[in-house]
């Protein structure tokens, strides 16, 4: 294992916020939601706090969503760019 990989404060990429807003919900709802302080709420939006694999479930079953859609490693690409990108390439395809 490296170094990285047994470093557990490895920042977390997240979208919480994204998806809080879409609902329009306020970080003290989310918070009440998986049960955390809001302001760990805040934290974990900004890459300040990595959440437990417990939370990141509870956030994941909050959303309906499964954590790998909110939580990554590696910075993440804008949604609408993961959706539109694929559509896209194969409307330029078609025009070829």
């Amino acid at each position: 294992m490296t170094s990285e990989r047994a470093n557990s404060t490895t920042k977390l990429y997240n979208r919480i916020g994204v998806l809080r807003a879409e609902r329009a919900l306020s970080r003290a709802d989310l918070a009440a939601a998986i049960g955390v302080n809001y302001q760990t709420v805040g934290y974990m939006e900004r890459g300040d706090f990595n959440p437990s694999l417990e939370v990141a479930f509870r956030i994941g079953e909050f959303f309906g969503l499964p954590i790998e859609a909110i939580f990554s490693r590696t910075p993440m690409q804008p949604l609408s760019s993961q959706i539109y990108a694929p559509i896209l390439e194969v409307q330029g395809k078609e025009r070829i």
